[in-house]
This record gives C-alpha cells, sequence and structure tokens, in this order.
C-alpha cells in the first residue's frame, strides 16, 4: 500500500470551510422564513420536476446549498468534510470546487430524467388538473410533480466516488465497522441502485441523485488521472 504525504495538508481547506459555512447560513435561512419546507424559499431555489410549475433553471444549483433538516445538513457536511477535505488537497481549491459544482449538476439531472420518466403518467394528469391545485404542495401521487428536492448529497456523493477510485485501500468506519474505501464505495453505491430500483416508497431520497453525483465524481477523476492509473493508495 502507498502512502499519501501531500505537500500541504489542511484539516478544514478553504472550499470546504466555505461551503459548510453557506449550507449553514442557507439552513439557519430556509427555517427563518420557511419554516414548512414547503414555502416561498422551496418554491423559488429548491429542484423542482421541469414539468411542475416552480421549476427554474437556477435550482440545479441553489437546491445543492439547501437541507431539509438538522441530521440532513449534519451527515451531508460531515461526509463532505470526511471525504472532500483529502481531494481538495490533493487538487486545489479551483479544481476540487469545479468538481464539486460538476457532481451536483450531474446528480439533479439524473434525478430530473428519473422523474420525468417516472410521473409521465402524473403529468398527464397534471395538465388537465385546475390551476388551484397545481399550485399545493401534497404528498398524494397527483402531487409529486411539485415536491421539491434539496441537498448536496449528489456532490458528496461524488467526493466519495472520487475518494474510492484515489484511495481504495484507505480504510474508513461504516457504522463503527472498518473497511477499505473501494469495498465501502461499492456496496454504498450498489445499495443506492438497489433501492433506486426498488423505488422504496415513502423513503423520500432521491437515490438517483446519489448515483448520478457519483458518476460524474467517478467518470471525472478517471479521466484526470488517466495518465497516472498505477499510482493509487
Amino acid at each position: 500500500m502507498a502512502e499519501f504525504r501531500p505537500g500541504s495538508f489542511q484539516i478544514l481547506p478553504p472550499v470546504i470551510k466555505n461551503l459548510i459555512i453557506v449550507n449553514v447560513l442557507v439552513f439557519l435561512a430556509q427555517k427563518a422564513f420557511d419554516p414548512t419546507d414547503f414555502g416561498t424559499v422551496s418554491q423559488l431555489f429548491a429542484l423542482h420536476d421541469v414539468r411542475s410549475v416552480y421549476f427554474k433553471p437556477h435550482q440545479l444549483i441553489t437546491h445543492l446549498f439547501m437541507h431539509g433538516g438538522i441530521w440532513h445538513i449534519f451527515f451531508n457536511m460531515f461526509a463532505l468534510w470526511m471525504f472532500g477535505s483529502t481531494l481538495e488537497n490533493v487538487w486545489g481549491p479551483k479544481r476540487f470546487l469545479i468538481f464539486y459544482m460538476l457532481c451536483g449538476l450531474g446528480a439533479a439531472v439524473l434525478h430530473l430524467t428519473t422523474l420525468y420518466v417516472e410521473y409521465a403518467d402524473l403529468a398527464s394528469r397534471m395538465a388537465s388538473a385546475p390551476i388551484d391545485i397545481q399550485n399545493q404542495y401534497l404528498y398524494d401521487p397527483l402531487y409529486k410533480i411539485n415536491v421539491p428536492t434539496v441537498g448536496a448529497s449528489g456532490a458528496v456523493f461524488g467526493c466519495l466516488a472520487a475518494f474510492g477510485y484515489l484511495f481504495p485501500n484507505s480504510i474508513v468506519y461504516a457504522y463503527f465497522i472498518p473497511m477499505k474505501a473501494k469495498w465501502f464505495v461499492i456496496l454504498y453505491a450498489g445499495l443506492e441502485l438497489w433501492l433506486g430500483i426498488r423505488n422504496s416508497a415513502g423513503d423520500s431520497v432521491a437515490h438517483w441523485a446519489h448515483l448520478g453525483g457519483a458518476l460524474v465524481g467517478f467518470v471525472l477523476v478517471y479521466y484526470w488521472n488517466r495518465n497516472n492509473r498505477r499510482r493509487f493508495y
């Protein structure tokens, strides 16, 4: 196993630090101005199905900085620090930020694609529904097109995939069980794929967004590391 020794290692590198700060500030603003998670803030900035009356292109970016609850943001930011810090130390701030945003965009695109297919029948029913019904947030299947998606999970999964590719033999702890990063990533991705195909009712987790971020992260790190594929840690 090779030993990884970056030239300048920071426990909390600048991009990671600023991403955490921005996410926390946005989360506090959400709770202050949109305590129900279905108000104006969510309508404007959370990610919606492209057929929703609330969809706007900027949501592809803004939803990455919003979260649904305290544990949602805590685990996302913890995973971002845990896996992203090493990546930023290796790549530098500029490349890491580009990587992070591209993973988030890839996650959003795959998520929207799966929604488009999954809710095709609902969309036709919505087209003939009264406009006052279209503007409601309910969990009846007819209203799923207007339910928002938030979170940095897709971008974080990209970091996880990149870490597993570059540092496959590093030990991580999954629920206090030590395992090599490569097996952790493979098992986690397999679980997300199974849950995405199974489409667990009521779990409210965007599994395909996670997979989209992981896929983009893997492709990017594979391309950037194409001339150095024999060097892993």
